[in-house]
């Protein structure tokens, strides 16, 4: 297995692992509880992460030419 396919278990890891622990309401980012940023930031970085995988990725370079 690739080691870049491991970056997928990272939002996994984030939100499910992370709940336990940002699972607070008082700090405030941007009008929202703590908790609530914290699962918009890893859904937006979720598709971060997999950008870069699918450009690591040499089967998808095949196709591009």
């Amino acid at each position: 297995m690739k080691l870049y396919y491991l970056l997928a278990l990272l939002p996994y890891i984030a939100i499910l692992g992370g709940a336990a622990f940002v699972n607070k309401v008082e700090p405030y980012v941007l009008g929202i509880p703590f908790f609530l940023f914290w699962i918009i930031l890893w859904a937006v970085l979720c598709s971060v992460i997999m950008f870069v995988i699918y450009r690591l990725d040499p089967i998808n370079k095949e196709n591009e030419e």
